[in-house]
């Protein structure tokens, strides 16, 4: 029988972030059967775009390319830039959002490690500001077949009334200001009643909930296997639940449920996969806790008041800017020195 202490192997990057692209499938394959294999089409183009702005930037900077190339560190960062934006928006915009990630956000900062900022939501919010028209693009689940998602992807004609809806977020925001005003034929509806439409399953978004579900999925296993820990999807999922249970409870007539906040946008994503970032992040593990928490407002407050109907990558920005401080306030003492 062996005998305490155990060492542990540090695990790679590699290993680590191949885990982490194991742990998309589950919601990856829940988003191909409801909205459509175009996702893969984005996938791949922005896999291929990090890796070629990680290869230039490292030959730039004379760093060795097969160690870094090989981390597999850009290719998260691709996925999650292709899971964040529209399925359906025209490849130039993927290379574009990829490149800006990669190049400015993650290689001039210094490479892997060095980033303060989450460097797919940081080209998410460049892209919806610089591109607002075709990042709300969504497409609803069973809309297009794969022939036109290629068309629209590839330079097709755009037709957007016909080709897309409101995200059910936003469509379910809309609807309750709508039911706000005496004038409109909404008046008094509560959102349970609202959600009867089209874009709305049992929870939220229709197909959209089920993709949620693979990101838990996935994000549990993450877990279990101690790739990440608990403090950070708790923290954000519970301060975004009683967030929107506070207002909801007092106004149901004018605000969406926590469940429904948990079930649509990028809220499981997030919490699983963005913010758990261990570069741009919280480091100790209060400092996770408040890092998230605070994410986890803002993600209700953002598309509850906000001009943006999702607020998962705005509110990351916001508290990657705070990680500094929160890691300050929240580092424990040197031994044999009193805290200040």
């Amino acid at each position: 029988m062996n005998n305490s202490p155990f060492v542990r192997k540090a695990a790679s990057v590699q290993s680590v972030m191949l885990q982490v692209l194991l742990a998309l499938l589950p919601g990856i394959a829940a988003y191909v059967w409801f909205f459509g294999p175009g996702i893969l089409v984005q996938l791949a183009l922005a896999s291929a775009a990090a890796l070629a702005g990680e290869a230039a930037m490292l030959a730039i900077r004379g760093k060795p390319k097969a160690l870094f190339l090989t981390d597999l560190s850009a290719i998260v960062t691709a996925w999650l830039i292709a899971l964040s934006f529209p399925p359906i928006v025209p490849w130039w915009l993927t290379v574009t959002g990829t490149l800006l990630a990669v190049v400015v956000i993650k290689q001039l900062y210094g490479g892997l490690g060095q980033n303060p900022f989450n460097p797919a939501m940081g080209a998410f919010c460049l892209m919806i500001v610089a591109y607002p028209a075709l990042m709300s693009q969504w497409p609803a689940a069973g809309q297009l077949d794969f022939s036109t998602q290629l068309q629209l992807i590839f330079g097709g004609v755009r037709e957007v009334d016909a080709i897309t809806g409101a995200t059910p977020l936003d469509a379910l925001r809309t609807a309750l200001r709508s039911a706000a005003s005496p004038d409109s034929e909404l008046h008094g509806l509560r959102a349970a009643q609202l959600m009867d439409g089209p874009a709305f399953g049992w929870l939220g978004g229709k197909g959209g909930e089920w993709v949620a579900l693979g990101y838990l999925v996935g994000g549990l296993w993450l877990i279990q296997r101690r790739i990440i820990t608990w403090h950070i999807p708790v923290a954000f999922c519970g301060a975004l639940f009683a967030s929107a249970l506070v207002l909801w409870g007092l106004r149901p007539e004018g605000f969406a449920s926590p469940l429904f906040h948990l079930a649509s946008g990028g809220a499981m994503l997030g919490a699983f996969f963005i913010l758990t970032d261990p570069v741009s992040g919280g480091t100790t593990a209060k400092g996770k806790l408040n890092f998230a928490a605070g994410a986890g407002v803002l993600n209700w407050v953002i598309p509850s008041f906000g001009a943006y109907p999702d607020g998962v990558a705005f509110a990351t920005l916001l508290m990657n800017i705070l990680v500094p401080l929160i890691d300050m306030k929240t580092q424990a003492p040197v031994f044999g020195h009193k805290k200040d």
